[in-house]
């Protein structure tokens, strides 16, 4: 009852599109975004959400969560999550640190869309070749849309439809969703989050969650101090402690607000 109290956001009771990509790290970084994959799924999974992979490639999976607050507890998660760990794929077992960027945003449907004013000068779309299921048609025609708002950098992509037009539509929607996201909701710290505790983690505290499997295991939120050494029930989607931990600063940060901005 307490959380959903916190749960306090315009959007913060629709349901979620997740974006996973791989970032530094090469093939390391690309095995943990199947790995953060796997945790949300799982955590997702337990919660009864309704989960759909929309998108998949090598090193970025899209995904949507249908249910009530999805995406008020992912939004938690927003942004970049490192790992530190002896690499598998590495000869010598050498510690390997890896990246991988988490992106979330709300599902909205038509009536929330207003008819916002996109300039066409402010749109850089490509297109491209979608992949996964479709027949011969998604390996021979580039039928993925990609667009940029240029003023504001924002990009979404969409490849889930067999048809260029479908998807360029469904991008466009996409897209108005997050401005109109962005716009609408109070600004909130990306996750500067969970983290491996090693001397140079500085470095990337300002938005950097990750998990640390070597020298020693942790799991720790630089932004709430929350922290564990059970590294595998925070991989197998035991999320709600962290989760909690960061809508209750949300909380006392909107009542310290609100109390500094009385006269």
């Amino acid at each position: 009852w307490e959380l959903r109290r916190l749960l306090c956001g315009p959007y913060d009771d629709r349901g979620a599109r997740l974006t996973i990509s791989a970032g530094a790290g090469g093939v390391d970084a690309m095995d943990w975004a199947e790995m953060l994959e796997r945790m949300y799924m799982r955590w997702a999974e337990a919660g009864g959400y309704q989960v759909a992979v929309l998108d998949r490639a090598a090193g970025d999976e899209a995904g949507i969560t249908g249910g009530r607050h999805a995406y008020g507890y992912l939004r938690c998660e927003k942004g970049t999550h490192r790992l530190v760990r002896n690499s598998p794929f590495n000869a010598k077992g050498l510690r390997q640190t890896s990246f991988a960027g988490v992106d979330v945003m709300p599902v909205l449907g038509p009536d929330d869309l207003p008819e916002l004013d996109l300039n066409e000068k402010d749109l850089e779309i490509t297109t491209m070749r979608s992949g996964g299921k479709g027949g011969q048609n998604v390996n021979k025609v580039e039928t993925g849309v990609r667009i940029l708002h240029v003023p504001t950098g924002l990009a979404v992509k969409c490849t889930q439809e067999r048809s260029q037009a479908q998807n360029k539509a469904i991008a466009l929607d996409l897209l108005k969703a997050r401005l109109l996201a962005n716009s609408r909701e109070p600004p909130m710290e990306e996750a500067g989050s969970r983290m491996g505790a090693v001397a140079d983690c500085n470095t990337h505290a300002h938005r950097v969650q990750g998990c640390l499997f070597h020298p020693y295991k942790l799991v720790k939120d630089t932004r709430t101090g929350t922290e564990t050494s059970d590294v595998q029930a925070v991989m197998d989607g035991e999320l709600g402690g962290f989760m909690a931990a960061v809508l209750r600063q949300r909380g006392r940060q909107a009542v310290g607000d609100s109390l500094a901005a009385e006269p």
